[in-house]
């Protein structure tokens, strides 16, 4: 059975991306991120969890308007979908492959949409 072995970032819409990027840097010392609105969160152990902020009029949560969305790491994504689809998940057809990973959407049992990320390599 697969299932997702962790946090690979955490996405929230927000008024204004850079004042509240510039608020948590001041208030929780993460530094802003040089390419995206958000924040590299290095744990203990070294790992990472990207800490996103996106405009309140993002559709990259889907149109619910939910304020959040999750991105769990997985081993294999086209199996964990195939899963899903299996188990009657609603699962967005489109997938994303980059160097970066891949990356691929869900909708869970509230209406909320998640993101599934295989790293690359």
């Amino acid at each position: 059975m697969e299932r997702a072995t962790g946090i690979g970032g955490v996405f929230f819409r927000c008024n204004d991306p850079q004042v509240t990027v510039a608020w948590y840097e001041e208030h929780l010392g993460w530094p802003a991120a040089t390419d995206f609105p958000g924040s590299v969160v290095r744990w203990k152990g070294g790992e990472e969890t990207i800490w996103g902020a996106f405009p309140s009029d993002t559709e990259y949560f889907g149109t619910g308007g939910n304020p959040f969305m999750v991105n769990y790491i997985v081993e294999d994504l086209a199996a964990m979908l195939t899963q899903l689809r299996e188990k009657g998940v609603e699962v967005d057809d489109n997938e994303e492959h980059s160097e970066f990973g891949k990356f691929g959407w869900a909708i869970d049992c509230d209406g909320r949409r998640f993101e599934l990320w295989q790293p690359p390599g």
